[in-house]
């Protein structure tokens, strides 16, 4: 996802260029071939490309170059036809084809978009409440199948709201999307980390037992602290840690497990960290 992102951030030239590059690339190869060897398909990833990344008014534009370039293709391969105009009939025929594409594709975009939406915190860009429920339900499904261990905690800032009520809104976001920075450059590929509302965030670890738990969560609570510290935020964090042994559990008994855990925590005085095991 990470490097999906750093896609969008290319310029349209470039993207642009790109795309006329290949176009003639393909051209070139497909002239030199001739009929017997069909390139047709891949004129259409710099025309997706070129559509994706710049949008619909470029998408045109180099559908009808990529036209232009099948059809010189086809006649320096001579390629002998029984009437004139069924060349100009096939790039006509392609041309459409195309153009269908290009307009299609935005809408593609636009709706994985929303589908992104519908499942992103809009603020910090972690998953959100529905995304985790749907995750945490898989992995216990996936648990119950493998009997492998799972672990969830359930992180509370503490703080945040004096945070809010001296320093305003503005930086209250900040430490929320700093700390989700954090964590996410302590996380495994496996590792899912959502926000479930206001200041609670729920971390699942699939396969990690309460040994490996303790480690990772200890490890991303020291990391919170130093980057609160380093901005002097007067922020800590009570965390409720849950590992499944047994996974008949729902999703939902899971998540008040590991928040009854955190609210331990936090009437102990805060900035401190509970396991617990679950086991049936």
């Amino acid at each position: 996802m990470k490097r999906l992102a750093e896609l969008e951030t290319i310029s349209a030239p470039v993207w642009i260029t790109t795309g006329v590059i290949l176009l003639v690339l393909i051209g070139a190869a497909d002239a030199r071939t001739g009929h017997e060897l069909a390139l047709s398909i891949f004129y259409l990833i710099p025309i997706f490309l070129v559509t994706w990344y710049t949008g619909r008014r470029s998408g045109v534009a180099i559908s009808v170059l990529g036209a232009v370039i099948w059809l010189m293709a086809d006649i320096l391969d001579r390629q002998p036809y029984s009437q004139p105009f069924i060349l100009f009939w096939n790039t006509f025929v392609r041309l459409a084809f195309f153009l269908i594409v290009a307009l299609l594709i935005p809408a593609l975009k636009e709706l994985e978009r929303e589908k992104h939406a519908a499942r992103t915190d809009d603020l910090t860009g972690t998953a959100n409440r529905r995304s985790f429920f749907e995750t945490a339900s898989l992995e216990i499904e996936r648990s119950k199948r493998y009997q492998h261990p799972f672990t969830l905690a359930y992180i509370d800032l503490d703080g945040l709201k004096t945070a809010n009520d001296r320093f305003g809104h503005r930086v209250g976001d900040e430490i929320l999307c700093a700390m989700v920075d954090r964590i996410h450059t302590e996380l495994r590929n496996t590792d899912f980390l959502a926000r479930l509302g206001g200041d609670e965030f729920a971390l699942l670890l699939p396969e990690t037992n309460q040994e490996a738990a303790r480690a990772v969560i200890s490890k991303i609570q020291s990391s919170l602290a130093d980057e609160m510290q380093k901005n002097n935020w007067a922020v800590t964090f009570s965390i409720g840690v849950i590992t499944c042994l047994n996974a008949s559990i729902t999703t939902d008994e899971l998540v008040k497990r590991a928040d009854t855990a955190m609210y331990v925590v936090k009437k102990n005085g805060k900035d401190g960290i509970l396991y617990t095991v679950y086991t049936g």
